[in-house]
C-alpha cells in the first residue's frame, strides 16, 4: 500500500518544532481552543505585504511610491494597537516605509508571480506555500520574502530558512526553471539579506523538512486514534458555541484545555517565546515561563 503523504505547509513544519502542543491546538483540537487577542505588529505586517501585493497588480504607469502608500493607507488593519493615536502613528510610519521601498523598486520588471501558491512533492511529504514575490533574474527564480519586524535580517536568516528553502524547491518544479536565490526584505532598514543555496543545501533542506513531518505526521496519526473526528454539523456547532463563551459580561469563559492525555505525544516547550503564543491563555508552563505582552509589545519604541 502506497504510504500516505504528509500535507503541510512550512508553517505548520515550524510549529511543530518549536512547540508540540501550540502544534496540536493550531491543527488538531477542534474546535480550536480560543486564541487571545490580535498582535499590532502582524497587522502592521499584513498591511504592507497587501500593500505590495497591490501595488504589483496596477499598471505599471501607475506604479508610483505614492500609490504604494494610498494602498497602504486604504487596506490598513487597526488590529492590536493600544489606541487610535498609536494606530494612526504607525499607519504613517508603515506608509512611509512601503513608499521608500516602493521608490527603490523598478515597475516595469514584472515579477514571476506575487503571493504565489506553489507545491512540491516528495516521497515523504507533500508540502506547500505562498510567495511574497517570485522574480526572474537571468535564467533563474529568485524567492523574495518581505519582513516587517524589529529584527534586521542576515544571511544567516536567509541561509537558515526552511521556508525560503521550500519556496525555492517548489518554485522550481512549478515553473521548471532553476532556483537557488533566496532574499529577505527588511522594509524598516532597507536591508536585504541573501543566499545563494546549491542543490545540495536545498537537499538538506527538504530532508530535514521530511524528518520533520514524519515526527508530526505519527503524532498527527496518534491523537486522531484517540479522538474520533466529528460527526458532519457537529464541528460547526461546537465552534460556535466556543466561540460564543468568550470573556465578558454575560458570557461563559471558555473551559480549561486539559493538556494531560496529550502531553507523552505534545508536550510543551516553555521558553520566552511563550510570552507571544496565541494560547498563552491555555497553557500553564507557557504563562509560568514568561508573562503574556502587550498586544502592541513587539512595535519598536511601543513596548
Amino acid at each position: 500500500m502506497p504510504r500516505r503523504l504528509y500535507a503541510c505547509t512550512p508553517s505548520r513544519l515550524n510549529t511543530w518544532l518549536d512547540c508540540p502542543r501550540r502544534y496540536r491546538m493550531t491543527y488538531l483540537d477542534r474546535p480550536m481552543p480560543p486564541k487571545g487577542p490580535p498582535w499590532a505588529h502582524n497587522s502592521v505586517g499584513a498591511a504592507v505585504h497587501n500593500a505590495l501585493a497591490g501595488w504589483w497588480r496596477l499598471p505599471p504607469a501607475e506604479r508610483t511610491p505614492e500609490a504604494a502608500g494610498t494602498l497602504l493607507a486604504r487596506g490598513w488593519l487597526t488590529d492590536g494597537f493600544r489606541d487610535e493615536a498609536q494606530s494612526a502613528r504607525w499607519r504613517e510610519r508603515a506608509r512611509e516605509m512601503t513608499e521608500r521601498y516602493a521608490a527603490g523598486l523598478d515597475p516595469a520588471d514584472e515579477p514571476v508571480g506575487v503571493e504565489r501558491t506553489v507545491a512540491a512533492r516528495t516521497d515523504r511529504i507533500a508540502v506547500s506555500g505562498r510567495i511574497d514575490r517570485l522574480d526572474a533574474r537571468g535564467s533563474e527564480l529568485v524567492v523574495v520574502d518581505y519582513k516587517t519586524g524589529r529584527h534586521v535580517q542576515t544571511a544567516d536568516d536567509a541561509r537558515g530558512s526552511l521556508a525560503l528553502a521550500i519556496y525555492a524547491v517548489a518554485a522550481s518544479r512549478v515553473l521548471r526553471r532553476p532556483c537557488h536565490r533566496v532574499e529577505l526584505h527588511h522594509l524598516p532598514s532597507g536591508e536585504v539579506a541573501v543566499w545563494e543555496h546549491t542543490d545540495e543545501s536545498l537537499q538538506r533542506h527538504i530532508r530535514r523538512a521530511e524528518q520533520i513531518a514524519e515526527e508530526a505526521s505519527a503524532a498527527d496519526d496518534a491523537y486522531r486514534a484517540r479522538v474520533p473526528a466529528p460527526r458532519r454539523g457537529e464541528a460547526a456547532r461546537t465552534r460556535a458555541g466556543a466561540q460564543g463563551r468568550g470573556t465578558g459580561p454575560g458570557r461563559e469563559a471558555a473551559p480549561p484545555v486539559d493538556h494531560a492525555p496529550f502531553d507523552e505525544r505534545f508536550p510543551a516547550r516553555p521558553g520566552r517565546l511563550c510570552s507571544w503564543c496565541d494560547f498563552a491563555r491555555h497553557c500553564p508552563e507557557g504563562r509560568e515561563a514568561a508573562p503574556r505582552k502587550d498586544p502592541w509589545a513587539a512595535l519598536p519604541d511601543e513596548s
